[in-house]
């Protein structure tokens, strides 16, 4: 387990952007693919983005594919989520996540092990 803690979550206005980050402990960020997922009330949660450890593969959900941009600082141990153009449908508490494995397939939440406690986002029309 890699302990995950998410920052940058707030209340915009549809338009607007936020950038979240993913601080991560230990010394072996570098080794992991990194997730960003989201559940908004009364639905799944879904995948947002995904990173290779080396932060060279991307995976984007299409509903965010022009708008959202995934990255990583493997020195400072942190994941971003860099969010533009934000629709009220962006809503929800956002995760990011830590896969056992340096390459993921997508942006399915199965091959993620490590969480954290997500933060929240709200776009109003």
């Amino acid at each position: 387990q890699v302990p995950l803690a998410e920052s940058g979550g707030g209340l915009v206005q549809a338009g607007d952007s936020l950038r979240l980050s993913c601080a991560a402990s230990g010394r072996s960020f570098s080794n992991y693919a990194m997730g960003w997922f989201r559940q908004a009330p009364g639905k799944e949660r879904d995948g947002v983005a995904t990173i290779s450890a080396g932060g060279t593969i991307r995976y984007y959900a299409d509903s965010v594919k022009g708008r959202f941009t995934i990255s990583r600082d493997n020195v400072k141990n942190t994941l971003y989520l860099q969010m533009n153009t934000l629709k009220p449908a962006d809503t929800a508490v956002y995760y990011c996540a830590a896969s056992p494995a340096a390459v993921v397939s997508g942006t399915s939440a199965h091959e993620f092990s490590s969480w954290g406690q997500g933060t929240q986002v709200t776009v109003s029309s």
